[in-house]
This record gives C-alpha cells, sequence and structure tokens, in this order.
C-alpha cells in the first residue's frame, strides 16, 4: 500500500523489551518487524505510518511480545520535531532501496544464466510482490527492479521444472548443512525434510554465522543466507519450494510448522504447538544441540509415519 505525497501521515512506534533468555523469541520479532515493512527509530523502537493496516500489524506483534512475557507499547506519534516529514520518508525509502538493490542482484544473476537456459521468475516476481507491499512512499529504485524483472521475464524460453530440480538436487548431496544452535521447530522439521527429500547423507553443524564455504549449506540463518524465510513461507516452506517436494503428508507437516513458527494459525494445525513445546522442554533440559536436532528429526518422523498417505491441506 503506497501513501501519497499529498496525504501526512501520523506515525506509530512500538517499543518493546524481552527477556535475556529469549533469544530465539527474539529473532522471531525481528522476522516479523522486517516483514511487515518497520524501520528502525534510534534506539527508541520502530516506526510505521499509522494506517489501520499498520496498527493491526503492531497490535498482533505486541500481542506475541507479551506472549513471550515480554512488554510492548504502541505509540502514536503526530510529529517528531528535530524529523521532518521528508527525513522520515527517506528512512522509508531507504530501507526499501536496499531490498531493492538485493533484489536486483538476483534478477541480474538471472540474467546471466541465459546461456543456460535457466530462466525462472516466479520466485523473484514473489519477492517483488512482497517488496512492494510494504514500499509505503514509493522508492525511486522500484522502478528499475521491475523492468529488469520484465526484461527477464520476456526473455529466454522456460525450463522444464522437474529437469530443473533433479539438477538442483544434483548439487546438494552428501553436504553439510549449518544451522543455528538450539533447534525449534523450523529448524528441526526442515534438517528432517533435507535429509528425507533432498540428500539422505546429509550432515549438520550448528554456527551462528553461516560460514562462506561452497560445500556447506546455510538453512534457517539470519540474514538471507542460505534457505530462510522468504515473505510468508517459514524455512521448511521454502525448502519444500525450492526442491519440488510435493508429498502430501509433507504438505500437511509444513502447515503445521508455519502455524507453530511464525505462530499466525493461518492453517489452523495444532501439531506443530505441540512438537515446539516438546523441544523447548528438551532445551531446558539442556539437551545438546545434536541430540536436540536428532530428536526432533525423529519427532517429526513419527509425526510423518501417523498421517494417512492420503492426508490433503485443507
Amino acid at each position: 500500500m503506497n501513501i501519497t505525497e499529498i496525504y501526512q501521515p501520523n506515525w506509530l512506534l512500538v517499543v518493546f523489551t524481552l527477556p535475556s533468555t529469549k533469544a530465539s523469541e527474539r529473532v522471531q520479532i525481528w522476522r516479523k518487524l522486517q516483514k511487515i515493512g518497520a524501520v528502525p527509530f534510534r534506539n527508541a523502537g520502530y516506526l510505521l505510518p499509522d494506517t489501520p493496516d499498520n496498527r493491526e500489524r503492531f497490535e498482533w506483534l505486541a500481542t506475541t511480545i507479551r506472549g513471550f512475557d515480554g512488554e510492548a507499547s504502541i505509540l502514536q506519534i503526530q510529529s517528531i520535531d528535530d524529523m521532518p516529514l521528508a527525513k522520515l520518508k527517506e528512512f522509508f525509502r531507504e530501507a526499501r532501496a536496499a531490498e531493492y538493490a538485493a533484489l536486483l542482484q538476483e534478477i541480474q544473476q538471472q540474467a546471466a544464466k541465459l546461456s543456460s537456459k535457466n530462466t525462472h521468475t516466479a520466485r523473484l516476481r514473489r519477492k517483488l510482490e512482497e517488496i512492494v507491499k510494504i514500499d509505503f512512499f514509493e522508492s525511486p529504485a522500484h522502478t528499475a527492479v521491475e523492468q529488469a524483472l520484465a526484461d527477464l521475464e520476456n526473455s529466454g524460453p522456460k525450463v522444464d521444472d522437474t529437469a530443473s530440480t533433479k539438477a538442483l538436487k544434483s548439487d546438494y548431496l552428501n553436504r553439510v548443512w549449518v544451522t543455528r544452535p538450539r533447534p525449534g521447530i523450523d529448524r528441526v522439521s526442515s534438517a528432517w525434510l533435507i535429509s528425507r527429500f533432498i540428500d539422505p547423507q546429509a550432515t549438520f553443524a550448528f554456527e551462528t554465522k553461516a560460514p562462506a564455504k561452497p560445500d556447506v549449506h546455510p538453512f534457517d540463518m539470519y540474514g538471507d543466507a542460505g534457505f530462510g524465510h522468504r515473505g510468508e513461507q517459514c524455512t521448511f516452506e521454502t525448502l519444500c519450494e525450492a526442491f519440488q517436494v510435493t508429498d502430501s503428508r509433507v504438505a500437511f507437516i509444513a502447515q503445521a510448522v508455519h502455524d507453530a513458527d511464525l505462530e499466525d494459525d493461518k492453517f489452523g494445525r495444532t501439531e506443530g504447538h505441540t512438537m515446539n513445546q516438546i523441544l523447548k522442554g528438551w532445551a531446558i533440559g539442556n539437551v545438546p544441540d545434536a541430540e536436540l536436532l536428532q530428536r526432533g528429526i525423529d519427532l517429526v518422523e513419527g509425526l510423518y509415519n501417523s498421517l494417512p498417505i492420503e492426508e490433503q491441506p485443507a
């Protein structure tokens, strides 16, 4: 939703605190703030234009924070004395410009592969739509990205998805897959998916930052390294899409993991919440990372085997 130049917005500022023990919850909140387009305002909190949609987004965010035993307040601000409207708008444009620049780089990299007939663009189009949705003040960078993507979409023949997926899988066999310590529902289920459907000989390691090594594949790490959250998708869903995993029982698990990890109850599945509570209980008991991951993998495998083969997502 773009806010036109004639509109003089008020502002919403969310300020919050979380207990120091809530590291994974802090990551979840950060991801939600990124997703809704909020920008950090000095050290005070995160800012959005005051619209009905953004008020609802911050209200849901505050509810989530309080559910993590944190404190959250939403402030409505008419103006900021030392920061004119033009400068505030520029904050948002700069944030979107960085996202557009990253997407433009992806598009250019994809265009460079035209000689291999690799012209998949649906994922890039979805990423652009996600940025546009939170481009409240129409960053000038949008035009260049839109044109570059349109050029890519109109160039070269499309490839067969099945052949492309087989080629993709061949690049991800017998690898080390790295994720963050103290794995929760999205990370353990993603590890299960990797070992079950993508890389049967996968080995798993834990790092706080994604290592820059060609034979090491990050998943569910901070930032955009490797396979992670994409738009409204959790990492498990991203992997399913990237590797074309269409098993109906996996689709059921994807919904359960989404509901538990993003906490939006989009699909109304409770299984993921239950598994996540079990994982948290083991983590509290100081179960080592590798054992926690393996227990989680076994837990997901048990759910998978319990589902009827014909089970379809609602």
